[in-house]
């Protein structure tokens, strides 16, 4: 085969063979050639790209990936480094974590076992992680007495909530000398607004509602719709002076799409200038042929205009890969070959973002709105 413009010399595959002394980063870009292998190396490139550049970075994480220990192991450093600004996950994951506070933890068990004996020895199973019953009551009484302080009485978007959750359990942490840090309490630190699309499916929010109807003084709220201004605020608030944004989704699920939509969400809703992403990173297990949002691709993502056009050219991978064996490599390669970030601290400007939004959002019935409407019908007439 001859050198051309569309086959130039690197990107021949003929890498060295494995002495056993390369780094990881090293057989990243070296040994991780082809198919789901170079997508990893591809998605390793332009998470780099995304710290080195600057970029404000969303994370979104799905499945139960801190019974995992994928938090401790991955996700934990890389909020401590400054990599990710703003993060979106799951009420389950938040309260899976809050176990090791109280000294519990997963351990690995075979997933071919007799689950009816499990649930009699009360017993919960994630395939091939379990945790004593117990476990999960002992949290709830914990969770119920923070749940109860003053502070939270009063109506809260999620990053307001997981703010001031994480405030006292890092007090918690640091009374009990636990020696490790949470999700929560490590955001709180690092100022990341923690961002959950549907708490109403985890057992945080679900021992709210227990509060709700057996403590008369409990009057916690979740504003989501804040919550869903917010999480469009700050995308919007992102693009500054020319500033770009990625995001590294990790898993699909409501996190993904809940952070995406703040794309559609301005300029569809809004009437706002939006561009969409800019760097599209995922990570993830799902097809894209069954219509399910988790499998959508950043190019699918583009018509809805979630990503922009430079990203589904050439800023977007989609990695077909259980997140548990793709996202300590990634980790890793990022620690090696990235300088820490210093914090954005983008929870700090929350209100700041919401009202630079409100600001730009068009009257209703004004030009900039009838305009928008009026390219919308015309793009329908065409179809």
């Amino acid at each position: 085969m001859t050198d051309s413009s569309a086959q130039k010399r690197n990107n021949i595959v003929d890498p060295p063979g494995i002495t056993g002394n390369e780094t990881i980063a090293e057989l990243l870009e070296s040994s991780f050639n082809a198919f789901v292998g170079r997508n990893l190396r591809e998605a390793a490139r332009l998470m780099k790209r995304s710290i080195d550049e600057n970029f404000t970075v969303f994370a979104t994480m799905s499945g139960a990936m801190t019974p995992a220990g994928l938090h401790t192991s991955s996700l934990i450093p890389l909020l401590r480094n400054g990599y990710i600004d703003v993060l979106c996950t799951t009420g389950a994951n938040l309260y899976h974590d809050l176990h090791r506070i109280l000294g519990f933890f997963f351990r690995e068990i075979s997933p071919h076992v007799d689950d009816a004996k499990l649930r009699l020895e009360k017993i919960v199973r994630i395939y091939d992680l379990a945790i004593d019953e117990k476990s999960l009551l002992d949290t709830d009484t914990f969770l119920q007495q923070l749940l109860m302080k003053d502070s939270f009485q009063c109506a809260m978007t999620t990053p307001e909530f997981h703010y001031e959750l994480g405030r006292l359990i890092a007090q918690i942490e640091l009374e009990n000398k636990t020696g490790h840090s949470s999700i929560l309490s490590a955001c709180y630190q690092e100022g990341v607004p923690v961002f959950v699309g549907a708490p109403q499916d985890g057992s945080i929010l679900l021992n709210a509602v227990y509060l709700s109807r057996t403590s008369p003084g409990f009057k916690l709220c979740i504003d989501m719709f804040r919550d869903i201004f917010q999480m469009a605020a700050l995308q919007n608030l992102a693009r500054e002076n020319g500033g770009k944004t990625a995001i590294w989704i990790f898993g699909g699920g409501v996190p993904k799409n809940y952070t995406l939509q703040g794309e559609p969400f301005l300029g569809q809703i809004l009437k706002v200038p939006e561009r969409g992403f800019d760097i599209d990173v995922q990570i993830c297990v799902d097809v894209e042929d069954n219509g399910a949002l988790s499998g959508c691709t950043a190019s699918e993502g583009h018509t809805w205009g979630k990503t922009s056009a430079e990203c589904i050219e050439t800023s977007s991978v989609y990695c077909r890969l259980d997140l548990t064996a793709a996202l300590p490599w990634l980790t890793h390669y990022l620690l090696s070959k990235c300088s820490k970030r210093p914090s954005s601290r983008l929870i700090d400007r929350l209100n700041e973002a919401e009202e630079k939004l409100q600001r730009i959002i068009p009257e209703p019935g004004s030009h900039a709105e009838e305009d928008s409407a009026n390219d919308g019908l015309r793009l329908r007439k065409r179809g």
